[in-house]
């Protein structure tokens, strides 16, 4: 018999459906997603058909002013807003194009000399420490170091592949020598780790592109666990299994500040700094702009400029005046 229409997707799971579809991150899931409900919430649970260029602009301009957001976070949400109605609504609607685009001043990112980076890393222990230290020998993403498969490790030619980094593109990066011992020191633990799982009849991990509905038991096999799995079993909230995912990155977030802390470090410091710290590094040590872009995995080489300006620090390298004149010492 015929039942009737199925009802229609809430608003959010269309948006999640259409995240999954394109293969986008989690992490754009949960961003999208949240600034989607804050814009509907902010104009009183009305349905985004039934809103246009007013009350974009009105979310946007609140951002700014009220919650005094950064340019880049006000961008974001409009890119969370031209996905939520140019895919999911699939209205075509010129004016969203032409709603003001914020602009970011542009900031030098924090870097830490060779001293800092040793004195951070002198706090960190375990594998916290593995991992931190393969962020800065690296230069991987926070995200893409904790997605980091058994796989991608390639300890005979030294190197280490980045899969899905940023704009979905894969790229090779090198493998520290000094990393090599540990790590697979570290993988001895993991599969001791894995094989009790087993055991206990878990050892799945999550799998791209449906690859587990294709090719049953792959989930279960070795070379594609996590490197850095978490120590504790959870519930994947998609599809209910109970798996083992990768370390929290806010787990990785709070020690490396507190290790920075402990190193009376007075830099700002974050995992995204050891990236930062790879790439300048690797300048001051003699090395092209184009390799740094392939190995940072930049689109365009424009971004990874950005390190020359820290490289050429106190005004573009060029020597102040009062370091020439060579005064005597300052008369109290």
């Amino acid at each position: 018999m015929d039942s009737g229409p199925l009802p229609t997707p809430r608003l959010l799971d269309q948006v999640h459906a259409a995240i999954r579809v394109r293969h986008l991150s989690p992490a754009t899931d949960a961003i999208y997603t949240k600034w989607i409900r804050s814009f509907i919430l902010f104009h009183g649970k009305r349905h985004p058909r039934d809103m246009g260029v007013l009350e974009v602009e009105a979310f946007l301009s609140h951002l700014a002013t009220r919650g005094k957001v950064a340019p880049s976070t006000q961008n974001q949400a409009k890119a969370a807003l031209l996905f939520l109605y140019k895919v999911v609504l699939e209205l075509e609607l010129p004016w969203l194009n032409n709603v003001v685009q914020a602009k970011a001043t542009p900031r030098l990112p924090v870097v830490l000399s060779n001293t800092e980076v040793a004195r951070l890393l002198d706090q960190l222990a375990g594998t916290m420490g593995l991992f931190a230290r393969l962020l800065y020998g690296t230069g991987m993403r926070l995200r893409e170091g904790l997605r980091l498969r058994v796989k991608d490790i390639d300890f005979e030619r030294r190197e280490v592949i980045v899969r899905e980094g940023k704009g979905g593109k894969d790229r090779v990066t090198m493998l520290p020598e000094a990393l090599v011992g540990p790590l697979q020191d570290h993988l001895v633990k993991v599969r001791a780790l894995h094989n009790q799982d087993l055991k206990e009849g878990f050892g799945e991990v999550w799998l791209p592109d449906a690859l587990g509905a294709k090719y049953k038991g792959l989930g279960k096999k070795w070379h594609w666990q996590w490197v850095f799995p978490s120590r504790l079993r959870s519930t994947d909230p998609d599809s209910g299994v109970i798996r083992r995912h990768f370390i929290y990155p806010e787990s990785v977030q709070r020690a490396i500040r507190e290790a920075a802390m402990r190193a009376d470090i007075t830099k700002p410091v974050s995992p995204h700094v050891l990236r930062h710290s790879f790439a300048t590094h690797l300048l001051a040590s003699g090395y092209d702009i184009r390799t740094i872009q392939e190995l940072l995995g930049h689109k365009d080489v424009e971004t990874t400029m950005i390190y020359t300006h820290v490289l050429n620090r106190g005004g573009h390298g060029v020597a102040s005046p009062l370091d020439r004149i060579g005064f005597g010492p300052i008369r109290n």
